[in-house]
């Protein structure tokens, strides 16, 4: 009697694919967690929101500032040749003389007296070719020519009003400077930027050559 072995297969069960899927997302979302606490807690951990590649995109420049408005009742204009003159004697510590001061002082009776003195800072042929009558010709790049002269008589004046052609000229700063360096007092010194140039041509007198040589007439242009 024969035998037959029965060889039993036991049937394998399939996991249904949707729950495959959902212990999958399940791992996924498990380790996004996990990761993201250790991120939190590593002192080497990541800055979600810092850009670690900045040269990937590029902000637009910021706008240039707008400039700001200048101060009300200013202007940007270049100052003038007096203005200038001004502010060099005020940095000097030397006092500025107005065309009609300077005219005041010339018929002043103490301008006869010597106790107010015209010092002519320009040099020899200038002050020969025309000067303030009574100007002290003292030309200071040679100082020491002039300084016995001029010296005396300004130490016992009153005031002393030095001058030279006017406009751009620093003559009679440069005269006044050295005067005050010899001896004079400061309080003494005055400066007269308009210069001989403006005196001639304002019609005042103009004395011709020599220190009271008796040359005079007047010069309007």
């Amino acid at each position: 009697m024969k035998t037959e072995t029965a060889h039993t297969k036991t049937p394998t069960r399939k996991a249904p694919v949707k729950a495959v899927l959902l212990e999958g997302l399940f791992v996924a979302v498990l380790g996004v967690v996990i990761s993201f606490g250790a991120n939190a807690v590593s002192p080497r951990g990541l800055t979600l929101t810092r850009n670690y590649f900045p040269g990937a995109i590029r902000s637009p420049p910021p706008a240039a500032a707008a400039p700001k408005p200048a101060p009300a009742g200013t202007t940007n204009a270049p100052l003038s040749t007096a203005e200038l003159v001004a502010a060099r004697l005020k940095a000097k510590d030397l006092q500025l003389v107005s065309l009609k001061e300077m005219a005041q002082l010339f018929r002043d009776p103490r301008y006869e007296q010597q106790l107010i003195v015209f010092v002519d800072g320009r040099d020899d042929q200038h002050y020969q070719a025309g000067h303030v009558p009574g100007a002290y010709l003292f030309d200071h790049y040679r100082a020491e020519k002039y300084l016995a002269d001029v010296l005396p008589v300004c130490q016992a004046a009153e005031r002393i009003i030095v001058y030279c052609n006017g406009g751009d000229c620093e003559d009679s700063e440069f005269a006044a400077v050295t005067l005050r360096e010899v001896g004079v007092p400061n309080a003494k010194l005055s400066v007269y930027a308009g210069g001989f140039a403006e005196w001639a041509t304002n019609g005042l007198p103009v004395e011709l050559g020599a220190r009271k040589g008796g040359n005079l007439r007047n010069e309007k242009k």
